[in-house]
């Protein structure tokens, strides 16, 4: 295997097609023969990112890169950005709004999951332009 690119696009609030992203990035390492735990490890990361950018942002694109060592994740939306990225990063902390939270989401747990589920994590946020998530997740086992 070479190196695969793959690319989707992420909508504000279109919660019908929220997780299709990780779902197919999760599917493609399952057909490339990665281990079941980097599998779970990126599927909690990219799941994560990917609902912030429903949840919060305008609008935003997820790029990643899979080769034999690694998948290589950036989550890029077009705002308006997080005003406090380092109390966004403790556990428990939230910006969603009710409605959000009445459907299940916003429990403050997604930029820490992404942290906790990633060998390489680093995030860049600027008001009103948006948000960098940028995450990469090694291949542990089963070269």
């Amino acid at each position: 295997m070479s190196e695969i690119k793959l690319s989707f696009d992420i909508k504000h609030n279109d919660f019908d097609r929220a997780g299709s992203a990780s779902s197919s990035l999760k599917n493609s390492l399952k057909q490339l023969g990665y281990p079941p735990e980097d599998i779970r490890r990126l599927a909690i990361a990219s799941y994560e990112a990917e609902m912030n950018v429903v949840v919060h942002a305008s609008d935003g694109k997820m790029e990643a890169v899979i080769t034999p060592e690694m998948v290589d994740v950036w989550v890029i939306d077009g705002g308006p950005g997080i005003k406090n990225v380092e109390l966004a990063m403790q556990e428990g902390y939230s910006t969603a709004p009710d409605k959000i939270r009445e459907l299940g989401f916003g429990a403050g747990m997604g930029l820490p999951n992404i942290k906790k589920n990633s060998d390489f994590f680093e995030i860049e946020s600027k008001v009103p332009d948006g948000t960098k998530v940028h995450f990469i997740i090694r291949r542990k086992s089963g070269k």
